[in-house]
């Protein structure tokens, strides 16, 4: 047994331990620390603090903001812009992100609540916002310890255009009364757009004065000084009013005693699992997603690439985190961390900074908050919540594709009409849906030559010089073939087949990955009925798992070596030379 010394490796074992125990390596202590903290470089600091101390400029007041959408008091803001901040950084994998909570988390997060809290009673609230952050974050866990991280992938780009689109139509329209100072009884979309437009008579002009400034502020600010802090700025300016020339006395409404100091630990209420295990997982889907894409769009080509499975147990435990300390569920912000970034950010540290600062507003200036007006947290929401709303991506989709541009519009109808919960099973399933038409739906190209090349391209209207050759149809799918689709690809090729009256189809595989035994089948039985008939079948260009499969089968007994070839140049070579000697 080693004696006791001075090295950390050699000191006495501790209770329960047995003393010959080996002792962990420096290796492995050092894969504890954090990346970014092993590989932390002294020129970094300058920049992390900078940016850390800007990116808490719009995250606090966005905070604060967001709880409000969510129905929480306004501190709970704080503590989700300190806790799974802290969490994250310690544990994630991509160096910007900035992790507090969103727009789309918050709006998702009040529909959960509205459920199980209706009376607003803050207790209940306190109660079920941490059983909801804590089942979002097992759920979160639990899907990166099963290695579900391609599920982000279920929704696409256009239909989650669609789906944030829609979101922030919904949350203008939640914040609008406290803009206007009218209170309004909550219901669906359609409900809320005609008690809003009714009770425009009854709007309080020094409310609307506020809200309209406010709004104008943040517009011009973001138009024409981009790198300001406009929230901070705005928040700022609206509680100095408040507080030199006492609004409240003109009837507007402010936030309202915000308590000071830590937030206290709350348990979660295991009976409400049952009703809130649903939204929690469309909370935990929309969290990672947005994490994945913010942390995605911001990194550089120099730091390591994000995780998609410790992404979701590093949100998990951020979230599991910041339940127990008061927070709402999180997730990554693209907004904060693209200030995050543009600001310097070269590390995690940069969260720790901006996490240090929402705990310096929790014990220091949390009076000061109390005395902000509704209005202006009202404007700093909707200003930043049209920003989901982006026609140009709308119309880029339309341009490029206008079955995706549908795809997007049924999302955003469906955030708007059925809600924001509905309106994510709306969104996967559409995104499910295109993927299957996708695949059911493959394209069939007829290939033309290009003159003096070796390049074979779809016939076109753009490029009638392309050659084709009488007597020989060559046919390209694309894409897996299997039993949901041979069916449609024969459907395809027919017609082409009855129209060229060819004496060889040569369909070239080359962009085939994948040729399962159903459709294997339907070919073999397709080149008997076309051979019968007097037409000669030729497979061009098989990948290795494809050609090993045709090889095995019937199909590759009946063609033979002979009928398959490397590529279409060959193919074509072949043909041309029978056809001289015919």
């Amino acid at each position: 047994m080693k004696q006791p010394g001075s090295d950390f490796r050699d000191r006495p074992a501790g209770p329960g331990t047995p003393a010959d125990a080996p002792a962990p390596s420096p290796g492995r202590v050092r894969l504890l620390v954090p990346e970014w903290i092993r590989n932390y470089r002294q020129g970094w600091l300058r920049l992390d603090v900078i940016a850390g101390l800007t990116a808490a400029a719009i995250v606090i007041p966005k905070a604060l903001a967001y709880a409000t959408i969510a129905g929480l008091p306004v501190q709970v803001g704080l503590y989700t812009a300190l806790v799974p901040m802290l969490v994250y950084a310690l544990l994630g994998s991509s160096r910007p992100l900035s992790v507090t909570t969103t727009t789309t988390i918050a709006i998702l997060t009040a529909t959960a609540l509205a459920e199980v809290a209706a009376a607003g009673d803050p207790a209940v609230l306190a109660t079920a916002t941490a059983t909801l952050a804590l089942l979002v974050g097992a759920i979160l866990v639990l899907a990166g310890l099963l290695r579900l991280g391609f599920v982000a992938n279920f929704i696409s780009e256009p239909v989650l255009i669609g789906f944030k689109a829609g979101i922030g139509i919904v949350i203008v329209l939640d914040q609008l009364p406290k803009l206007l100072g009218i209170h309004i009884h909550k219901g669906s979309f359609l409900h809320n757009l005609q008690a809003t437009f009714e009770g425009l008579a009854q709007a309080s002009p020094p409310t609307v004065a506020m809200g309209a400034f406010m709004v104008a502020l943040l517009i011009i600010m973001k138009r024409f000084t981009p790198k300001a802090p406009a929230p901070l700025i705005a928040v700022a300016v609206g509680i100095g009013a408040m507080g030199l020339f006492d609004l409240e006395r003109f009837g507007l409404a402010a936030v309202g005693l915000v308590p000071t100091g830590l937030p206290a630990v709350t348990l979660p209420d295991w009976h409400l699992l049952a009703e809130l295990w649903p939204a929690a997982m469309g909370i935990a889907l929309m969290s990672f997603t947005e994490t994945i894409a913010a942390g995605r769009a911001f990194a550089e080509s120099d730091e390591p690439r994000s995780q998609p499975n410790r992404e979701l147990v590093a949100t998990g435990l951020a979230n599991a985190g910041g339940a127990l300390l008061g927070a709402m569920p999180a997730g990554g912000g693209t907004t904060q961390t693209a200030v995050n970034r543009l600001a310097g950010a070269r590390t995690q540290l940069a969260g720790l900074v901006t996490a240090a600062l929402a705990l310096g507003t929790l014990l220091l200036l949390a009076p000061f908050i109390s005395l902000m007006p509704d209005a202006t947290l009202a404007a700093v929401v909707i200003v930043y919540s049209v920003g989901l709303i982006e026609p140009l991506e709308f119309r880029e989709i339309l341009r490029v594709r206008r079955t995706e541009f549908v795809w997007a519009l049924v999302a955003l109808t469906g955030v708007v009409l059925l809600g924001t919960l509905k309106g994510i099973v709306v969104a996967i399933i559409v995104s499910l849906v295109a993927l299957a038409h996708q695949v059911a739906d493959p394209p069939v190209h007829v290939l033309r030559r290009k003159p003096g090349s070796n390049v074979f391209r779809p016939r076109s209207d753009e490029h009638p010089e392309d050659e084709s050759y009488p007597g020989l149809l060559m046919l390209r799918p694309e894409g897996r073939i299997f039993f949901a689709n041979a069916e449609r690809i024969g459907q395809k090729i027919q017609p082409l087949i009855a129209e060229a009256k060819p004496k060889v189809v040569a369909i070239d595989l080359g962009g085939v990955f994948d040729l399962e035994y159903t459709a294997l089948k339907m070919l073999t039985e397709a080149e008997k009925r076309e051979r019968e008939n007097g037409m000669t079948l030729w497979l061009v260009g098989l990948t290795p798992g494809v050609l090993a499969m045709v090889k095995q089968s019937p199909l590759g007994q009946a063609l033979g070596v002979e009928r398959m070839f490397y590529n279409l140049e060959e193919a074509v070579a072949h043909f041309l030379a029978d056809s001289a000697t015919a």
